[in-house]
């Protein structure tokens, strides 16, 4: 199934769990005008066809001490494929990077890190990010405040 199957209350199912993942399905299916069980069916066909790929609590990270965030450019010494799938499978293995980016630009690839303070951030960095597979190069920018986050 591809993007262009969605009818529209397939993308309204979608844009309503997207805002809470936790409606029942009733209360879905009285959002998006039908019943309980078509929306369910609808929803189980998402979810097989990799629409809805899982549901998540979105968590308070400052008051889980993870408040401190950093963005790092990565730049590596090699990027054919054996050293981008080396570096790959080796940042799943960093708990601090919450997000991974393979970017088009002068450098190869932006992480978002989180940490409790400055001082935990510069160990992940200097233990863990610099030793990461073929990594020459890295630059950290470091956020002030969260604005918005989706």
């Amino acid at each position: 199934m591809s993007e262009d199957q969605l009818d529209r209350i397939d993308r309204n199912i979608l844009a309503t769990l997207a805002k809470d993942g936790r409606l029942s399905m009733a209360e879905l299916g009285s959002r998006v005008g039908l019943s309980k069980t078509p929306v369910q069916a609808r929803v189980r066909r998402l979810e097989q066809n990799g629409f809805i790929r899982g549901y998540v609590a979105i968590i308070d990270r400052e008051r889980m001490g993870e408040g401190h965030v950093a963005f790092v450019q990565v730049k590596l010494s090699d990027t054919r494929s054996a050293a981008l799938d080396a570096f790959n499978k080796a940042i799943l293995a960093v708990a601090e990077i919450e997000q991974c980016h393979m970017i088009a630009a002068s450098f190869d690839y932006l992480l978002k890190v989180r940490t409790r303070d400055i001082a935990a951030y510069r160990r992940v960095l200097g233990e863990r990010i610099s030793a990461l597979p073929h990594v020459a190069q890295t630059s950290t920018y470091v956020a002030m405040e969260t604005v918005k986050d989706k």
